[in-house]
């Protein structure tokens, strides 16, 4: 049985069985028990029980700054990987570098293994591509390079800021899930939209630029569209052809 397993196993009320069967009733538990705490004591309770290197990743999206105080006021150095895939809104880049230097965050950025010039020479521009041409761009510019952060920064518990308010694709995010011997932590998935008015509120934090302007979710410059402009806000991204990019369906016992 791996160390960073063992960690979790030897929390009261988690009884050992065999290595599968006593994972799943350890996340099983501690889900019960993170339902009744608050965002900063979920946090706290997964910095002291869950195994190192803690990073924290984020999109730098409309209501990035909710995690990133969140987090990093219990944790000021924490990794803050982000990726970077060449096309994201100069806002985006401005929201960064303020929160950045705001926040004094640790922050750590990955890219594609080709650039963004080099990949359109080759394969033109995949996001007018269909749905293949998507996910195939997601994966180069996305997925690959996350894979590569979490090896690279030797992850074993990842943070994230996935809410189930968000969209209907996230209705069932859990406080705490695992895959392999890595850990991720959604620490505000029960958040509806005013908890994080009322936290960025509270502390004095901006919205992405952006969101003034009617973006309600923020990526790449050619898959993003305002509210106002579209039928459905599920179309708001990727032009409704998919929702979720994939670097939250990373199977972390991969890496």
């Amino acid at each position: 049985m791996s160390s960073n397993t063992a960690t979790i196993l030897d929390l009261p009320g988690v009884s050992a069985v065999d290595e599968e069967g006593s994972r799943r009733h350890a996340l099983d538990h501690c889900n019960e028990l993170m339902a009744s705490k608050t965002a900063e004591e979920r946090i706290a309770w997964a910095l002291e029980h869950l195994p190192p290197q803690h990073v924290l990743t984020s999109s730098f999206g409309v209501q990035a700054a909710v995690s990133l105080h969140l987090v990093t006021r219990l944790t000021p150095q924490i990794p803050v990987i982000f990726i970077d895939t060449g096309y994201l809104f100069p806002e985006t880049y401005r929201f960064v570098d303020a929160l950045t230097e705001r926040l004094d965050l640790n922050l750590k950025v990955f890219r594609g293994r080709m650039s963004p010039a080099w990949q359109e020479a080759r394969f033109g521009p995949r996001w007018t591509q269909g749905l293949e041409g998507i996910e195939a761009y997601n994966h180069d510019n996305k997925v690959e390079p996350m894979q590569r952060a979490l090896r690279t920064c030797d992850v074993g518990t990842w943070f994230a800021g996935l809410r189930r308010a968000q969209s209907d694709s996230r209705n069932d995010v859990a406080y705490l899930d695992w895959s392999g011997d890595r850990w991720k932590v959604h620490a505000i998935a029960d958040w509806s939209d005013r908890d994080v008015f009322t936290y960025l509120k509270q502390h004095d934090l901006p919205y992405h630029p952006l969101w003034d302007q009617g973006y309600v979710s923020v990526g790449d410059t050619h898959t993003t569209r305002p509210l106002h402009a579209v039928d459905h806000p599920d179309e708001t991204r990727f032009f409704g052809l998919k929702r979720e990019c994939g670097l939250h369906d990373i199977d972390l016992s991969s890496l």
